[in-house]
């Protein structure tokens, strides 16, 4: 065995590339390169000196760069791309340089000059995976800074990275960077609005974080059903959940007026709620108060919050109409119980995370066979499985779906979650596009604050053949849901829409932009391909088809329409066969 002792050290690691480098150098070697040194010299250097960070090496168009801090290493990123977005205003498109950065911090081994070890690789990975012109960084980068530096970070969720061993949550800085403080604000909505930040779990048990979590989702989801307040959705919300928080900044970052937050305690059989709604565009506290009961009386301790709100909000409101929205799922606690788990499960969007929610909304059933929520998610996650996990058409689960729904649908005609669930499933997975359509339109009419109703809305609307109505829908989800995690869902349903609209040009844009943030999305991969195809803009076309082979290996023109869904028509078929053809596919 070697007798030397392995030197190491904990390091941010910055590592970065150029976007579309061979590309570049294909078509203007000598200026390519000639831009390239200038950016070095003029712009890297010096803010390398800045901000304390040491060149490793550089590799053609790639550098690896060591900093003593992640607050010094983000700092020099941010402020480079900032640059570079300046320096290529002037430049066309088709010359401009465009860094992609990654960075990490981690336990690194030296050696002489050079560094080594999985703090950077995933440095590397991590690079791989950025925008043109953004910064992704890992949670270990991202803890270190999230308190200390005032850009906008997304979360973009865990990350399969190539031979690092376990997933990374990711999360980026976009290409248009800028401090949180100088972003403008979102135009307040012509009606009342409010978000709902995640209540704080009080209850001493880590365990029961899934409880306070569900308690705001049904809040959330009581205030949806008021037509005259414009609520938040869930995903945007929970943005800010474990952070210090500003309401103003929460009010500028989301475009609402009011901010409900709170705190939950569950013990034993007890449960205490206390709230306070906050006026944000002056920071007067309208209303705070404490609820607590048994747990029997979860739901009316629910109702007594939202009552208290929307009567701070609006005292005119009449009661009649507060009484309409009040709904108890379930006699049944235990169920309850199980279909809030489910949710925290469902909420990971991992194939792991749906097959536990489905075994947990199973119970939920179980134990209430009129529980109209949990049949809609139960039907929700073989929808999810279908997009995630591209689980087989196997007639039985395929026949278990269709069952689901149609019980959700039959027993919560008046519950939004339950019909646009069920809609989808029949939509998607069995093919009833007039009927899942109708489902998830009655959700709307319902609840026209739900952003996930909306964005399958727009899905449905382009099935139907009336994409237009369908992007009118998916913008009003990302308006209801400007900071989702998830918004390449929303991003790739916009992508779909233009895509059946004959706007190849819009179709792959948007593609492209659900792939920032998913880069393996099987609808935005598909329709990327086609329109590019269909455009014969055939470099890109071939780059989004590798994609395209590595999540569907078998894939041929021929058996498209088994990928692309039984909902889709002979015609739109057709359409994607014949861009993917163009693209390279294989017939």
């Amino acid at each position: 065995m070697p007798s030397g002792r392995v030197e190491r050290k904990l390091a941010a690691i910055l590592a970065a590339d150029v976007a579309g480098y061979s590309r570049l150098m294909g078509a203007d070697e000598e200026g390519t390169l000639a831009r390239l040194k200038a950016h070095r010299k003029e712009l890297i250097e010096p803010k390398l000196a800045e901000h304390r960070g040491r060149v490793v090496k550089t590799t053609g168009d790639g550098i690896l760069i060591e900093f003593p801090s992640v607050v010094d290493a983000v700092r020099c990123a941010v402020e480079v791309q900032q640059v570079m977005a300046r320096r290529n205003a002037e430049i066309p498109d088709e010359k401009q340089i465009k860094f992609r950065i990654g960075i990490n911090v981690g336990d690194i081994i030296i050696d002489g000059e050079d560094i080594h070890g999985d703090g950077v690789n995933i440095a590397a990975r991590l690079e791989g995976i950025a925008e043109p012109g953004g910064i992704c960084l890992s949670e270990a980068a991202y803890q270190q800074v999230r308190d200390k530096l005032d850009y906008r970070f997304e979360d973009m969720g865990e990350r399969s990275l190539k031979n690092i061993a376990r997933p990374v949550r990711v999360y980026g800085v976009p290409p248009s960077a800028q401090s949180a403080k100088e972003r403008t604000a979102l135009t307040l909505p012509d009606k009342p609005s409010i978000a709902v930040l995640p209540f704080q779990n009080m209850s001493g048990d880590p365990e029961q974080e899934y409880f306070a979590d569900g308690m705001v989702e049904e809040i959330i989801t009581a205030l949806s059903r008021f037509h005259w307040l414009f609520v938040i959705a869930r995903n945007s919300s929970f943005v800010f959940k474990g952070k210090p928080v500003d309401v103003k900044q929460v009010s500028r970052d989301l475009g609402v007026r009011y901010i409900l937050e709170g705190s939950v305690r569950k013990a034993a059989n007890r449960v205490r709620i206390a709230g306070q709604l906050i006026d944000a565009s002056t920071g007067t506290h309208l209303w705070a108060d404490r609820f607590e009961g048994a747990l029997e009386d979860i739901f009316q301790l629910q109702d007594q919050v939202t009552t208290s709100v929307v009567g701070a909000i609006e005292p005119r409101l009449q009661r009649a109409e507060i009484e309409r929205s009040k709904r108890k799922p379930t006699e049944n606690l235990d169920a309850y119980d199980y279909f809030l788990r489910g949710l925290e499960s469902l909420h990971l969007y991992t194939p792991e995370g749906i097959d536990n929610a489905l075994g947990l909304f199973t119970k939920a059933i179980a134990l209430d066979p009129d529980y109209a929520s949990a049949y809609g998610m139960a039907a929700r996650c073989y929808s999810l499985r279908k997009v995630l996990v591209r689980a087989s058409d196997a007639h039985s689960e395929k026949l278990e779906a269709e069952r689901l729904a149609r019980r959700a649908a039959g027993m919560g005609k008046d519950d939004s979650v339950a019909l646009y669930t069920a809609g989808f499933v029949l939509l998607y997975v069995v093919g009833d596009v007039a009927g899942g359509a109708a489902l998830i339109e009655r959700s709307l009419m319902l609840n026209r604050n739900d952003a996930t109703a909306l964005y399958l809305s727009g899905f449905a609307h382009a099935y139907l053949g009336e994409p237009d109505k369908g992007i009118e829908h998916v913008h009003e989800a990302m308006r209801l849901n400007p900071l989702d995690p998830l918004i390449h869902w929303s991003q790739a349903a916009m992508g779909y829409c233009h895509f059946v609209a004959g706007r190849h040009e819009e179709a792959a844009a948007w593609s492209e932009k659900a792939m920032v943030h998913h880069p393996d999305h099987p609808t935005a991969s598909r329709v990327g391909t086609a329109a590019y195809g269909l455009l014969g803009r055939h470099e890109d076309a071939a780059r989004l088809l590798a994609r395209v082979r590595k999540l569907y290996p078998n894939l041929r023109v021929s058996t498209l329409k088994d990928v692309q869904g039984v909902s889709a028509s002979p015609a739109l078929i057709a359409k994607f066969q014949e861009g993917l053809r163009r693209a390279g596919l294989p017939e």
